[in-house]
């Protein structure tokens, strides 16, 4: 991988380490000269004039690139098998870190540069995202991150503990020691991933291993709901610094409260448990 001019990594397509763009069969990437820049535009017969009010397949009308923010390198580099999905990915960790700043706007012409690939997979996880509720379409600029509040986090913390402690709860009660033994190295990794002080990486671990408690129970759509909630309750807040929610001690003190709920769940301790999750969820992040 190698860093762009602009401090976004370029894409390796061949997992060689070697930037492919311009490769026979590859169609190379735009530079920043072709930001925005209408490709395959349609021309009139005859003259070669591009048609007025037309723009190329990955342009988009009237989406200016100006004053936006610069964001950091991405956290992972991003590799051509699946460039949507790995889009989609750093774009949420961008979130959960606060580096997509609530109240920001940017473009997809400009995020694509950043990444090294070209728009159309950047706007088409932007879309995703969109649909989550994370960013809304500001017309003929891109996408604005959604402000959240301390109410909206409340909301969310709420609708959680009313879906997942009724559900560890019964689970409590079938599920036996051996299977929550099962699930040590998960809660584990959690206190590992808050010892990092990231909040991007403990936030990864900490929806696993919520992911893995619910799994016991079986239902998918359960899961689908789960995670889509307690994604949104990592956003952060109007305001918030990157970084700025959630330092390493808290996260280390949220870690530790799953081992400690393992440790009931193994002993059949119901009352523990009871006491345990909700708490949890009083202190979530």
């Amino acid at each position: 991988m190698r860093q762009g001019a602009k401090g976004f990594v370029g894409v390796d397509d061949t997992g060689t380490g070697q930037g492919a763009a311009g490769r026979a069969g590859v169609p190379a990437q735009p530079g920043a000269e072709d930001v925005g820049r209408p490709r395959n535009r349609p021309r009139h017969e005859g003259t070669g004039a591009a048609v007025p009010g037309s723009t190329g397949a990955d342009g988009v009308r009237g989406e200016h690139t100006h004053g936006e923010p610069a964001l950091p390198l991405p956290r992972r580099p991003v590799q051509r098998s699946s460039v949507r999905g790995q889009i989609l990915a750093a774009l949420r960790t961008a979130l959960v870190t606060g580096d997509l700043r609530p109240g920001g706007v940017y473009s997809a012409p400009v995020l694509a540069e950043r990444f090294g690939v070209s728009a159309t997979p950047v706007r088409e996880a932007m879309q995703q995202l969109t649909l989550e509720g994370a960013v809304e379409v500001v017309p003929n600029r891109g996408f604005r991150v959604v402000e959240r509040g301390d109410r909206e986090l409340a909301e969310l913390t709420e609708v959680r503990a009313l879906i997942e402690i009724p559900v560890v709860l019964r689970l409590s009660r079938t599920v036996s020691a051996d299977r929550w033994a099962e699930l040590r190295p998960l809660a584990e990794a959690t206190i590992r991933a808050a010892s990092s002080g990231c909040r991007a990486t403990y936030a990864e671990a900490d929806r696993a291993f919520h992911r893995a408690v619910l799994a016991l129970a079986g239902n998918e759509q359960l899961l689908r709901i789960a995670e889509d909630l307690h994604r949104r309750a990592q956003w952060p807040l109007i305001g918030s610094a990157p970084g700025a929610r959630g330092g390493a001690g808290r996260l280390v003190a949220d870690a530790h409260e799953h081992t400690a709920l393992l440790d009931a769940l193994i002993a059949g301790d119901a009352e523990a448990v009871r006491s345990l999750v909700e708490d949890h969820f009083t202190g979530t992040l």
